[in-house]
């Protein structure tokens, strides 16, 4: 469980690094309430991105977005439509996206994959 969640950590820190030079601007990590949690939330152009980060060290288990199955959209869908609640901005246009992080030989490749509903 530890080695997991220190890759999963490390690839959100990935994903953050990588969303900021993209001209995201990061508004929150790890949200999380009783629907679930987000991993990143971020705004870029007029929109509000609720990002959910896979990260793989190898593929026995398949590509990391494959991880994000109908019963995980569910839930950032839930999460996202409290967030917007308590943040009062049920107005605000969003997307919901899926960044998938390889680690190999100690690099990081970034894989974004926006609109994934």
């Amino acid at each position: 469980m530890y080695k997991r969640h220190v890759i999963g950590q490390f690839g959100e820190d990935v994903a953050t690094r990588y969303l900021k030079q993209k001209g995201y601007k990061i508004v929150n990590r790890n949200f999380t309430c009783r629907q679930g949690e987000i991993d990143i939330i971020a705004e870029k152009q007029g929109y509000l991105v609720f990002i959910e980060v896979k990260t793989r060290s190898n593929l026995l288990y398949g590509k990391p977005a494959q991880a994000v199955d109908k019963t995980k959209i569910k839930h950032m869908y839930k999460v996202a439509k409290y967030y917007l609640h308590i943040q009062g901005l049920e107005n605000r246009f969003v997307r919901f996206d899926v960044i998938e992080v390889y680690i190999e030989k100690g690099l990081a490749r970034v894989n974004h994959i926006p609109q994934i509903l």
